[in-house]
């Protein structure tokens, strides 16, 4: 076997952005939502809904988001001791949202600039977006259906496209949701895309794939202080009282029919050139070719010798194999040619 060390410029290192749809079955856009009775029916239906893109395990339902509903106080969820109040499932999400986002027990979640007691969290399944969300793709449409019978939609993405610095938490770059489409926004509300009065709709926190949804900024009148949705009805906010909150923002996605969203990812790879002189790597290494006195065994193999490079294998120092690289098809070599072998390592 022969061997040769690689020089420092033989070795180069490259790093690129791919981008990629997120949802399953490579759709850039997902219209129809399920949920699935049995996790919603049980005990962690009053943390979170899993959502699924197709009703039947049988035709391959995956979990593509999860929908939380966390209130500072505790209401909208039932207590989980009646002697100890604001201490409910909806406590618990913003607790562990407050950890995750803000990383400080005493913080208070922001949006726009207004604070806000309680928001609704969709978090993104790990398996679909994989490294990050790419800020800018982002088109979630709610509707809901208010008292009046009406129904009202509100059409929202980050403002990634419109800021010039981009603002950074214990979750990594945040990003305010506006009213608009794939990064564009509409200046319906203000300038910014949303209420001064209410805040922003919620955040894009893209590097640990979570949407959080400003309730209230959706739910607040329509004109100069919100979405208009109107579903803050009394029950989601009521201490110690299931608000089914979960289901609210779910029927809200649902009727809206339209969430796209894309994952980006940073694909590092080494390319390592292996380059083979006219002098180097003529004689097979084949002991079948090599008598017993030491003699290659044919002639021709003296003065006019050829191998074939069929494979390329990279080594430590301690001559440890650690990868293989293996040629299309075998590469005829001897005096008069010389050979260019680029491995790209993909990690």
């Amino acid at each position: 076997m022969s061997f040769k060390r690689f020089d420092q410029d033989d070795i180069v290192i490259s790093a690129e952005s791919i981008t990629s749809p997120i949802w399953s079955g490579d759709k850039t856009t997902l219209g129809s939502f399920y949920t699935s009775s049995t996790q919603t029916g049980g005990t962690s239906g009053d943390y979170y809904y899993d959502i699924y893109q197709t009703q039947s395990t049988a035709t391959g339902a995956k979990v593509q988001f999860s929908i939380a509903y966390a209130d500072k106080l505790g209401r909208g969820g039932v207590d989980f001791n009646p002697a100890v109040s604001q201490s409910s499932t909806t406590s618990t999400i913003y607790g562990q949202y407050r950890n995750l986002v803000l990383g400080d027990e005493e913080a208070a979640f922001t949006f726009g600039g207004v604070s806000s007691d309680n928001f609704w969290a969709i978090a993104i399944d790990r398996a679909r977006f994989k490294e990050k969300l790419l800020p800018g793709t982002l088109d979630l449409v709610l509707e809901y259906s208010g008292s009046d019978g009406k129904l009202r939609n509100l059409r929202l993405t980050d403002d990634s496209k419109a800021v010039s610095t981009v603002t950074f938490n214990d979750a990594g770059r945040v990003y305010e949701l506006c009213s608009g489409s794939l990064g564009d926004l509409y200046t319906t509300l203000n300038s910014n895309g949303y209420s001064y009065e209410s805040g922003s709709y919620g955040k894009l926190l893209p590097d640990v794939g979570v949407i959080l949804l400003n309730n209230k900024a959706i739910s607040a009148a329509t004109g100069s202080t919100g979405g208009g949705l109107g579903i803050d009805h009394p029950v989601i906010n009521t201490a110690n009282t299931a608000g089914y909150n979960n289901r609210v923002m779910y029927n809200a996605i649902t009727r809206g029919a339209n969430f796209r969203v894309q994952s980006e990812e940073t694909i590092s790879s080494n390319f390592v050139f292996v380059r083979v002189k006219n002098s180097e790597f003529n004689y097979s290494t084949n002991p079948s070719l090599i008598t017993g006195s030491g003699e290659l065994r044919h002639n021709v193999m003296i003065d006019q010798p050829q191998s074939y490079i069929t494979a390329v294998g990279l080594y430590n120092d301690n001559n440890d194999l650690l990868a293989v690289a293996k040629l299309s098809r075998p590469l005829l070599k001897d005096f008069t040619k010389e050979a260019l072998v680029r491995i790209k390592l993909d990690y």
